[in-house]
């Protein structure tokens, strides 16, 4: 009996269901509202090859980091919106969110090289120049040169293939140097050799192409922030678009606090001491300096922000090339700059060169009207003193080293500092 009217409820139910179903069928509208919901397509960027510049690879930086664009572990800062729009592709830098696990989120610079309008520009050269036409491959155009077939027969990175860049880094190059270059280029895997046999004929273009457009992100590998280098981590490239730590240009602080003023000012100039003066033996110099040269961390921590402008003097062996030899030009020598421009004698570089140019652009932006007088007079007379040194190497020593003392005792020591908080109140260096 009973299992007579479990038997009898089951069709029950199965006929309760057909006439359901049927009900539904005649209306669409009622079944599209019963049926279970879509599964959520979650909204991701429109990226393209163009905006990125993997369409011009391999005349490009690499594409170690490109997954994490394609994945949205990277994310352009204000452009976080529901639909995920692509910032404009003009602008030369771009505010970025980068994560591992996609919990914790850290914030990244994301920049090209040079402008889209100089790289648009510099594109258009190799194709007239070295094809005759407006439009071309561009690594098929930069495969024929006689400098790269010269790169791709070359066991060893050696001055003569890098004669003529523009790069400052490449200007007085020793073999010290390229060999590092070489064995710590991040956009391929590690050999640790310092000879190219582990570089594909493409990792070749991208590495020649990176040092005769912009040695910044290559600055960024070969002395890393882990060993104690001023510059901010390298955490990878994509087509023309390198990404690393994101810092502050220091120009955000020119109306900062005079503690927090003082305290970067003594950054700085620790910094030029450390480019001039280093276990490897090599002399770092700029050949130019702006308020975006240098940035600030959120731990306010003060680093070199664009690298860009950066010369190296091998102080070990010596620059490898005469500067005679320097004047060799091609493509490779033009892709940024005018092709008339003259280089710097690698023997014309004095080591307070740097120091000079920072005491006139950056050091008295910096430290303006900040201090009660006759400490600000001092500042001013200082300064004015370093800036004015170009003949007058002692001086400028002289006058930088007084100028550290007056502001040692003008920084705090607080949580705003965080890069030297709390050893500051426990040791006598602070």
């Amino acid at each position: 009996m009973g299992r007579w009217i479990c038997c009898l409820c089951s069709r029950a139910a199965d006929s309760l269901m057909l006439l359901l179903a049927l009900a539904l069928s005649c209306n669409p509208s009622t079944a599209a509202t019963a049926s279970p919901s879509a599964p959520h397509i979650k909204p991701s960027y429109s990226f393209g090859r163009t905006f990125l510049g993997l369409d011009k690879c391999n005349a490009c930086i690499g594409t170690s980091i490109c997954k994490k664009f394609f994945k949205e572990e990277i994310r352009f800062d204000t452009w976080l919106s529901s639909h995920l729009k692509l910032p404009p592709s003009y602008l030369l830098s771009y505010s970025g969110n980068y994560t591992d696990d996609a919990k914790s989120w850290r914030l990244v610079d994301i920049t090209r090289l040079t402008s889209k309008y100089r790289h648009d520009r510099a594109d258009k050269r190799i194709c007239t120049s070295l094809l005759k036409t407006k439009t071309c491959s561009l690594e098929r155009a930069l495969r024929r040169t006689q400098r790269f077939q010269k790169w791709l027969r070359a066991k060893r990175l050696t001055p003569d293939l890098v004669q003529g860049l523009s790069s400052p880094m490449l200007r007085c190059p020793s073999q010290r140097l390229l060999d590092r270059i070489v064995r710590r280029y991040a956009e391929v895997p590690d050999a640790g050799s310092i000879y190219m046999d582990h570089l594909t004929d493409r990792d070749k273009l991208r590495l020649l192409y990176t040092l005769s457009v912009n040695s910044h992100p290559i600055f960024l590998q070969i002395f890393p922030d882990v060993e104690g280098w001023p510059f901010p981590r390298y955490l990878g490239s994509c087509g023309r678009l390198v990404v690393s730590a994101s810092t502050r240009p220091l120009r955000d602080f020119y109306g900062a606090a005079p503690e927090v003023a003082a305290d970067l000012a003594l950054q700085l100039l620790a910094v030029l001491r450390s480019m001039g003066t280093n276990d490897l033996n090599y002399f770092f110099y700029f050949t130019h300096v702006d308020a975006g040269t240098f940035g600030v961390f959120s731990n306010g921590h003060l680093f070199i922000r664009d690298a860009s402008t950066l010369g190296i003097i091998d102080k070990e062996e010596g620059s490898q090339l005469i500067d005679g030899q320097q004047e060799y030009k091609d493509i490779f020598s033009c892709l940024t700059v005018d092709c008339q421009s003259a280089f710097v004698s690698c023997n014309s570089i004095r080591e307070q060169h740097s120091l000079v140019m920072v005491c006139q652009e950056l050091l008295p932006k910096l430290l303006k009207g900040k201090f009660l007088q006759p400490v600000q007079e001092k500042i001013d007379s200082f300064l004015q003193h370093c800036a004015d040194g170009l003949a007058d190497d002692q001086g400028v020593n002289e006058a930088v080293a007084e100028l550290a003392e007056i502001l040692k005792p003008l920084r705090s020591c607080d949580s705003r500092f965080a890069y030297r908080y709390p050893d500051c109140k426990y040791s006598d260096k602070y």
